[in-house]
């Protein structure tokens, strides 16, 4: 068994163990934090504190495992932080991304301009997968019914667990895209997704971490990663309201190809690419022109 030693001294071997297999250093910490479990303030205030010996054994192994194999530290710990919150996640659903946490808070300044805190409407989430999206928007908007779809039974399962764990109030569907929708006969006010959208020819380039640990399913799609957002766009004039908005995350190069599809779909709307807060462009929305 390792001999107890202070957390800077543990962690001190595991950024250069880390930096040597080309992980990130802070990979550790986050490691080192959950099985001392203990808040990020009272973390860093005991840096020369002992961590008990089974605790760096434990720690350790688990920091080769990320170093050698790649393993996502949420699968890891089977967590991620999402907009304030803590979601369960597994290897059947996408590790959340802080880029959809623009996406969300996009919708909810929409949505809070839009509608009054006492009036009630419709929201769709497209491949809620862990549910980050549906859960943080029926948390954020108590005035939405929140539907949000998956194909995935195994990424329901987890997107229901996460909503019983959190309070929120949401309704899951299986089924593909909007069909489900379509299917109950709702209109929806919001549709919002975050689809697959990575072509796979792509998929060499991408990370281990991402490329051998996530879902195929929530990573890739067709039609040189466009297949999703067709789908969707075909959909889209079945379910959504008159007055209804739609807001989409998409690749950085995919702005111009999915406005179109949405321009056509809905041609009484305004749609518009956003960027993200590195300037790239990471979201289409298409609103109605009042």
């Amino acid at each position: 068994m390792e001999k107890p030693a202070m957390q800077y001294e543990v962690l001190k071997w595991a950024s250069l163990f880390l930096e040597k297999h080309h992980r990130e250093p802070y990979v550790a910490e986050l490691l080192l934090q959950h099985h001392l479990q203990q808040e990020r303030a009272a973390f860093y205030a005991n840096m020369r504190e002992l961590v008990p010996a089974d605790v760096v054994e434990r720690w350790k192994a688990d920091v080769i495992k990320h170093a050698q194999t790649g393993i996502p530290i949420q699968h890891i710990i089977g967590e991620a932080d999402f907009y304030g919150r803590s979601f369960q996640v597994n290897d059947q659903v996408l590790i959340p991304r802080m880029e959809t946490e623009e996406l969300v808070e996009r919708v909810i300044a929409y949505a809070t301009s839009r509608f009054s805190t006492d009036e009630r409407f419709t929201l769709v989430d497209v491949g809620t997968g862990s549910g980050i999206i549906a859960i943080t928007l029926a948390l954020e908007l108590p005035q939405a019914t929140v539907y949000a779809v998956d194909i995935s039974e195994s990424a329901l399962e987890v997107a229901s667990f996460n909503a019983k764990r959190l309070g929120a109030d949401c309704t899951f569907l299986l089924g593909n895209f909007l069909e489900p929708i379509a299917a109950i006969g709702e209109k929806m006010q919001i549709i919002v997704s975050n689809p697959p959208y990575i072509a796979k020819t792509e998929r060499d380039a991408l990370a281990d971490t991402v490329r051998d640990f996530d879902p195929e399913l929530a990573l890739f799609a067709a039609d040189n990663g466009l297949a999703a957002y067709k789908k969707i766009s075909t959909q889209v004039p079945q379910v959504l309201a008159k007055d209804g908005a739609v807001f989409l995350e998409i690749g950085m190069s995919q702005g111009p190809a999915v406005q179109e599809l949405l321009t056509k779909s809905l041609p009484n709307h305004k749609t518009k690419v956003h960027q993200d807060i590195n300037g790239k462009d990471r979201m289409v929305s298409s609103t109605p022109i009042i």
